[in-house]
């Protein structure tokens, strides 16, 4: 006990102990004076050193956002600035898609669909059907690529198998279709397919493999004219907007076309799905990002707007408006004045026949850059730092409408990929790459455009192939080809030299056009070179063009002689006329003379005349 409390009492004094104090000194007035004048002087040079706020008021910069492995996401999408190659139908291209099966379906103006596949480098072409007798007015392919329908104003819709390219089913609406969708998931007992009706906001529910009796019918979900229907894959649920500016969430068969319960709002005030009402507008394209997490749209007032699926909330803004386009190049110049001007016209154009609804937008495979075509080309935006990282055919002269997306590997090789093969320096296998490609449709073109990671080879020279002809050409575009090639055959003046001088000659190819082909073909193939003037009357004319020289020979270029041409605004009131030679009506050849003095009475009794 004696040890313990000793020990306690050792603690206690240890506890008790405190540091002693130095011993203060006292400074005298004069060195306390000096103390303040040292660190007065301190003070002044620190803040004549500092210029700008103190280090305590000075803000942090904002980091700028950055995409982790945006080159490897970049590396996977288009970076060519001019197309590689172009294909044909025989009307205006309006629509375009891409399916997961590898496939790519255009449809043109005039009814006609044609499917092409997609290969290791390019695409080649496998089917063309007359699908409508009418106008489509609009296409979609089912979420894992394996059925496509369309619908024209022919009050049809056509279904086909994609994989094996045939037309198995064909529905008769009743009623002018405006949009169409397909709105079942892999794995849905029932093939669903929806459809609008063009003048009301009905949407319409089929058995895309069945008949034409509907399944369901929204008659009040909508009370405008729908202008999208968009099936997100990955939550089982469609989106739907009208051109009063309002959207809608609804379930196909299987959730009995109920709202669907797997999104994050239950009203829609506590979203941001009024933004196209308030600002009077509505959206032409709706597209999902892979993982359905966002939804890209286009509106009316040409702004791209993403919301996020689940909460309904606006996510990103980007203005694509003219007054824009406007002010950027105002601001710093990004086409020449000319071409700005001509492409401003033409997005003009646009608004006066409300194309800008054919405008569409797509995700990549990633979800984090959209693309959509503009005044300026094929935009490539970064959704998530907000910033355009490339833009595809700016270069070009044609005005990008709807696009379409292919990336990844065409589906050629059964056997996959392995480490090895990735490894070896088998030159078959440095081939299998991956060849994204975007093709795109253009304002008022028959053409549609792959702009793909290959530059085109020449793009200046007259043989460059990368505009491929595989329809056969209109009669009016065989008439501008054969009047574009060679030289002209008439002309509107010649010169006439001779020993004595020069005759300057004044043509008239649209009143005698014949006449005038005849002596211009004639003088370019050297017909009258050497010729003699064989007959001269003096107070009257000079004759010549005949290779004979006596009078009696000569012939057109058609060969032997050719009718009488008659004007009433050529006659031979004046000296220094020129006429065809002829013993007689319609026996015109080769022999022309020129008057030296009015010579009225040769009117109606010689053929046109030259002065």
């Amino acid at each position: 006990m004696a040890a313990e409390s000793g020990s306690d009492s050792q603690l206690s004094k240890r506890r008790r102990r405190v540091p002693e104090e130095p011993e203060k000194t006292e400074l005298s007035e004069r060195e306390l004076a000096v103390a303040v004048a040292v660190t007065q002087e301190n003070e002044e040079e620190s803040e004549e050193r500092w210029v700008g706020p103190l280090p305590v008021e000075a803000t942090l910069a904002k980091k700028r956002k950055v995409l982790e492995f945006e080159r490897v996401y970049l590396d996977n999408l288009p970076s060519a600035s001019m197309y590689e190659r172009s294909y044909m139908h025989r009307d205006v291209i309006t629509h375009v898609v891409c399916t997961k099966t590898d496939f790519i379906i255009t449809a043109s103006h005039d009814g006609h669909v044609k499917f092409w596949k997609k290969i290791e480098e390019g695409i080649e072409f496998v089917k063309h059907f007359r699908s409508h007798l009418g106008i489509i007015e609009s296409i979609a392919v089912s979420s894992e690529g394996a059925l496509f329908c369309s619908v024209g104003d022919d009050k049809a819709m056509k279904v086909f198998d994609v994989v094996n390219f045939d037309m198995i089913n064909m529905l008769k609406l009743g009623y002018f279709p405006g949009q169409c969708e397909w709105i079942y998931c892999p794995g849905d007992a029932i093939s669903s397919v929806a459809a609008s009706e063009k003048s009301t906001g009905k949407i319409f529910i089929y058995d895309g493999r069945g008949d034409n009796q509907p399944l369901h019918i929204f008659d009040k979900l909508h009370t405008s004219p729908l202008t999208q229907i968009r099936l997100n894959p990955i939550y089982k649920a469609v989106v739907s907007s009208d051109k009063s500016g309002m959207i809608e969430y609804w379930t196909g068969p299987p959730h009995e076309y109920k709202f669907p319960k797997n999104v994050n709002w239950e009203y829609k005030t506590d979203t941001d799905l009024y933004e196209f009402a308030k600002c009077k507008a509505y959206p032409t394209s709706i597209c999902f990002s892979p993982d359905g997490k966002k939804i890209a749209t286009i509106g009316s007032d040409r702004k791209v707007r993403i919301f996020r699926f689940l909460t309904g909330k606006l996510m990103r803004v980007f203005d694509e408006s003219l007054s824009m386009f406007t002010e950027l190049q105002q601001m710093r110049q990004q086409l020449p004045d000319m071409e700005f001007g001509r492409r401003m016209a033409v997005e003009r154009e646009l608004e006066k026949v409300d194309a800008v609804r054919l405008i569409n937008i797509v995700f990549d495979e990633t979800g984090h850059f959209v693309l959509y075509g503009t005044m300026l080309g094929i935009k490539v935006i970064n959704v998530e730092t907000n910033r355009c990282v490339r833009i595809l055919g700016k270069q070009e002269n044609i005005r990008v409408m709807q696009l379409a997306l292919f990336q990844g590997i065409a589906k050629k090789h059964r056997a996959a990929t392995t480490i090895e093969m990735k490894a070896s320096e088998n030159p078959v296998l440095q081939n299998i790459q991956a060849d994204p490609t975007v093709v795109c449709t253009s304002f008022k073109k028959n053409r549609f455009y792959m702009f793909t990671k290959r530059e085109p080879e020449d793009t200046k020279s007259a043989d460059s192939d990368r505009d491929v002809f595989n329809e056969r050409p209109s009669k009016e575009e065989v008439m501008a080809a054969t009047q574009a090639e060679g030289p002209k055959r008439v002309s509107d003046s010649a010169i006439i030299h001779t020993s004595m001088g020069d005759i300057h000659i004044k043509l008239f190819p649209v009143e005698c056009p014949k006449t005038v082909e005849n002596f211009c073909v004639h003088s370019r193939n050297g017909y009258y070179n050497g010729h003699t003037f064989h007959r001269i009357i003096k107070g009257f004319m000079i004759q010549t063009g005949d290779p004979t020289g006596t009078g009696m020979g000569g012939e057109s270029i058609w060969g032997g002689e050719f009718e009488d041409e008659f004007h009433s605004t050529l006659r031979h009131d004046r000296p220094y006329t020129l006429s065809m030679a002829n013993a007689g009506s319609n026996t015109n050849g080769s022999q022309f003379f020129i008057t030296v003095v009015p010579t009225v009475f040769l009117q109606i009794t010689t053929n046109c005349e030259w002065k």
